[in-house]
């Protein structure tokens, strides 16, 4: 575990375990690296260097107020990526991080990177626009940061143990130690920083990064995804990647990383060893 510090001043931390070729995990919003725990551990043991990093103002990163959009982001992934003098790694993000890993390889390039996994992430676009219709209305968004601002400690509680883990389905047995941890995650961060998230996650458009990658990229998104909806996400960005490979789930929720770490460890795994 260690921090840099980022031209702006920014400290992030990051968990860098192992050895072998490595793999990076950029997490979702508003949670941190802890998010990856099921992750890292499978593929440490399995012979990778496994690192996460936190989000500036998610986690152990600092708190600056501004700087809070993806450019920053994927300039704060890169830098990451520097400092460790990363090589043939593989990049994989989930949600916001999803996001994050298109705009790092869209806007440093590839040379650092054989190939991606984006886990139900937010590209290309997830707000409706005249250019967007299928997106989500605004208003879902600005209510999104309204209940952040009235009460970001029940708001915390209430997603968790609702959409993200699809414990709101008919017959879901939710698990109160799995809604602990988000909500601890999401209180570590701040306040503006998952404000200003909101607005970086929702209104981004990657339609221009998706076609200007390359190296081969694993879509990973379920169709009962209730925060990032499918049929706007996970197959127009397989269509618009150059090289890239839909894996379609069914049932399972928006943090499937977590709640099927099996399924969704051996899938990465397959797709990151195929060809190596």
């Amino acid at each position: 575990m260690g921090t840099l510090t980022t031209t702006d001043g920014t400290e992030i931390y990051y968990k860098d375990w192992g050895s072998g070729r490595p793999i990076v995990f950029s997490h979702g919003w508003p949670l941190s690296a802890d998010d990856w725990d099921a992750q890292m551990l499978f593929f440490l043991e399995r012979g990778f260097r496994v690192i996460a990093h936190d989000r500036r103002g998610h986690g152990r990163s600092s708190q600056p107020g501004d700087g809070h959009d993806m450019d920053h982001y994927a300039d704060d992934l890169a830098a990451v990526t520097a400092h460790l003098d990363l090589a043939d790694a593989i990049h994989v993000g989930h949600s916001t991080g999803g996001g994050e890993v298109i705009r790092y390889l869209a806007r440093h390039g590839e040379a650092r990177v054989s190939k991606a996994a984006i886990i139900n992430a937010v590209p290309p676009l997830m707000v409706a626009t005249d250019a967007n219709p299928g997106g989500l209305p605004r208003q879902v968004f600005d209510d999104l940061q309204a209940q952040l601002a009235a009460n970001r400690s029940q708001f915390y509680r209430d997603l968790p143990s609702g959409p993200f883990y699809g414990f709101n389905r008919p017959g879901a047995e939710p698990s109160e130690a799995l809604i602990q941890n988000w909500w601890r995650q999401g209180m570590m961060g701040g306040a503006k920083a998952h404000h200003d998230g909101v607005v970086a996650f929702s209104r981004t458009d990657f339609t221009d990064d998706l076609t200007k990658i390359t190296v081969p990229v694993l879509v990973m998104h379920t169709e009962d995804d209730q925060i990032v909806p499918y049929e706007n996400a996970g197959p127009l960005s397989a269509k618009l990647l150059k090289n890239a490979t839909l894996k379609t789930y069914q049932g399972l929720p928006h943090g499937m990383p977590t709640t099927h770490a099996e399924t969704i460890n051996a899938d990465l795994l397959a797709f990151l060893t195929e060809d190596s």
